[in-house]
């Protein structure tokens, strides 16, 4: 194990437990009611999860559709040889096409993904990378900008797609460089 890996270890097992503690500590420094601002969020989360149900429907079916229909499979055959010669392993693109779309059925592709070639295989890391490192750009711009009634997305999309472009190719070369 190299230096830098031994130092994203131990800096991953510190993150969690930091912002546990650090958020609520810096909260009570500045004089905020922490739990009640909590509670407050809370509610507002779930009349906004309330009002999001009908986007996240319409997108999950859509999703389903796209997977049940055979065209991942038929654009992930088209792609295979452009994104081979930039070294991008076939078996992710479902992947960097699912994720903009959606959280869960990125879940269940990296699922697919474990059962298909173990938890520790290269690709597996590649995809739970990407998964970790991009946004569900157009469930974000479908639910949340239709939850508050915006219909000009302006530069929202290009951004997000940009972004996770390079995420994506980010994540394929960090993971060949940390563990190929």
């Amino acid at each position: 194990m190299n230096i830098f890996q031994l130092i994203i270890d131990y800096a991953s097992a510190l993150v969690l437990p930091a912002i546990l503690v650090g958020f609520p500590l810096y909260g009570m420094f500045k004089k905020v009611r922490v739990y009640e601002e909590f509670v407050e969020g809370a509610k507002e989360g779930f009349n906004v999860a309330v009002m999001i149900i009908p986007y996240l429907i319409a997108i999950l079916f859509a999703i389903g559709m796209f997977r049940a229909s055979g065209a991942l499979d038929f654009l992930t055959d088209g792609l295979r040889p452009v994104l081979a010669f930039i070294r991008f392993p076939a078996e992710v693109i479902p992947m960097a096409i699912v994720r903009p779309l959606t959280g869960s059925g990125s879940a269940a592709i990296v699922l697919d993904m474990i059962g298909q070639y173990g938890e520790d295989s290269i690709l597996v890391k590649m995809a739970a990378t990407m998964f970790g490192s991009t946004e569900t750009t157009f469930y974000v711009i479908a639910v949340y900008f239709g939850a508050v009634n915006i219909k000009k997305t302006r530069h929202a999309v290009p951004a997000g797609l940009i972004a996770d472009v390079f995420a994506m190719l980010a994540a394929v070369y960090v993971v060949l460089w940390l563990f190929g």
